[in-house]
């Protein structure tokens, strides 16, 4: 009988420098770092918030997500890790450990702490010219394929298509009280009976 381990989502802040690897002499790349889960929680007797005790995982990832990781996170910053959870267990020189291993599906920045910019990942993939496969040098996932995406239709600048001129910071705009352009405070409708 086959099990599915269902996906967790950790949200935590990175505790170790990404760690990249390739696998077998420059095979599968592999990356991982260690994440640190904090736990907050309303204190009625003090009024104020807490920090319960800090959970640790490993966090693993490959392929793909594994070279982005060490391109774009760093030690302290604020993460969202989706993955299935594992156990590592081996024997140091004081004895038995284990270790929780979360196998990354997916990780991005905390965009509750500040913002980020996304740019897609390029790779170059073998190709037929060179007479390499591009499935036996370890790029793609089974059943993949590797087709050009038209970006004719694309819009380079979303502003264009909106029919608005960006707003950036310091240029006199009004951003509202919550720092945002167009936003604007606006006061509660009284709702009750009549």
């Amino acid at each position: 009988m086959a099990t599915h381990t269902p996906d967790v989502t950790v949200v935590g802040w990175i505790g170790s420098e990404v760690r990249s690897f390739h696998t077998d002499d420059g095979g599968v790349p592999f990356a991982q770092f260690r994440l640190g889960a904090t736990r907050r929680f309303f204190d009625r007797q003090s009024g104020a918030f807490r920090d319960g005790p800090t959970v640790w995982y490993t966090v693993k990832a490959w392929r793909q997500t594994a070279l982005n990781l060490g391109h774009s996170l760093r030690k302290g910053d604020p993460v969202v890790v989706v993955g299935r959870l594992a156990t590592s267990e081996w024997v140091a020189q004081d004895g038995p450990r284990t270790d929780v291993v979360i196998e990354a599906t997916a990780v991005g920045h905390d965009l509750t702490y500040g913002t980020a910019h996304f740019r897609r990942a390029m790779t170059t993939r073998p190709s037929a010219d060179d007479g390499t496969d591009a499935a036996a040098a370890g790029e793609g996932r089974a059943g993949e394929r590797d087709t050009a995406v038209d970006v004719s239709d694309l819009v380079e600048d979303p502003q264009d298509e909106l029919g608005a001129s960006p707003v950036l910071p310091g240029d006199g705009a009004d951003a509202g009280p919550w720092g945002v352009p167009g936003i604007e405070e606006v006061e509660p409708a009284l709702v009750g009976r009549g």
